[in-house]
């Protein structure tokens, strides 16, 4: 077990999706993996990109999927009791005990100020009768967000970049989840200002989506669906750069034939036990409190699990180490 940082002494803000892959696909896929092979083969060294050369964040996700590592997203940020949704101090706490990647949603104010929340409405994390397109962040960052449970914690809505500055300086992967109030364009404008390119990857619902990002932000990371060869030809014809693309493989059932048929060309997958409570294969997995079910995924070929229970995901995992080991030897190399 790696020692546990210790947490930041003040790291507060400026206040005082999709269908699964069948595994009919793998097919499909196959056929393809000569062709595949040729095109997108990368380096297979497990040294930190600063020695080869490589993009920093591609070269990571190259070295966990082939170390056996994966790493364990926080959905909405891991939040729990006293530590509400997209909130930066929910974050600190998951780092601080051992978490490395946060999946967060980024919405923009009325004014224009792009911060951390998922909702169209604020009445459920943030107590406020508002919509989020209709109210300004002099509002916003005054709210009272809400815990698990519905409790006020004290803790307020932040800013997309000061939680682009605690990602640089804490050594964190963001997975950013762009709300409809907010665009593209206005997030990577956020992500460059801060110099936070190889902290993020973007998430994608759709091939438009996705190349859209690839077009406006080439040397960015994203997660986006590839269900055919078909499919992921017209992507590459768009100008996606698969070496760049995490393959999302939904929600609902592991397709580890389609996860290994990715892998052998050099595509790393993400697979999602997240979901409405009572529904999502979360509560499933973790109902006997053990693990096996997600060292399993592991050993399918997922290298990216993306969880409602971060911090038990995370305890059951060596896999997780794996990953957050290579991850902190990439960006001291730099």
């Amino acid at each position: 077990m790696r020692a546990r940082p210790q947490p930041l002494a003040v790291w507060r803000t400026r206040v005082p999706r999709a269908q699964p892959y069948r595994t009919s696909i793998a097919s499909a896929l196959l056929v393809a993996l000569v062709t595949l092979a040729a095109a997108a083969c990368r380096s297979t060294d497990s040294t930190s990109d600063a020695a080869v050369g490589r993009p920093l964040i591609p070269a990571v996700f190259d070295d966990v999927r082939e170390a056996g590592g994966a790493f364990v997203a926080a959905h909405r940020g891991g939040p729990g009791p006293g530590l509400p949704e997209n909130a930066l101090e929910t974050l600190e706490s998951g780092f601080v005990a051992g978490i490395r990647m946060f999946e967060i949603d980024v919405a923009e104010s009325q004014d224009g100020v792009l911060y951390l929340m998922h909702d169209r409405s604020l009445r459920r994390t943030a107590g406020h009768d508002g919509a989020v397109a209709d109210t300004d962040w002099d509002v916003v960052r005054g709210l009272d967000l809400r815990d698990v449970d519905g409790t006020p914690t004290g803790f307020h809505p932040p800013r997309l970049d000061d939680v682009l500055a605690w990602a640089a300086e804490r050594g964190a992967l963001l997975e950013l989840d762009r709300k409809d109030t907010t665009s593209f364009r206005n997030v990577v404008d956020a992500v460059r200002a801060g110099g936070a390119e190889d902290h993020v990857l973007l998430i994608t619902y759709d091939d438009d989506e996705a190349a859209l990002v690839a077009r406006i932000a080439p040397e960015l990371m994203m997660t986006a669906a590839v269900r055919s060869e078909a499919q992921r030809t017209q992507l590459e014809a768009a100008g996606v750069d698969m070496t760049r693309v995490v393959s999302w493989l939904g929600t609902r059932e592991p397709d580890p034939e389609t996860a290994r048929v990715l892998a052998q060309v050099g595509i790393e997958s993400a697979f999602g036990t997240l979901g409405r409570p009572g529904r999502r294969l979360d509560d499933a997995y973790a109902a006997d409190g053990d693990a096996a079910e997600y060292r399993a995924l592991v050993e399918g070929g997922i290298t990216l699990i993306a969880t409602d229970l971060p911090r038990f995901v995370a305890d059951g995992l060596e896999a997780d180490e794996v990953a957050a080991d290579l991850l902190e030897r990439a960006y001291a190399a730099r």
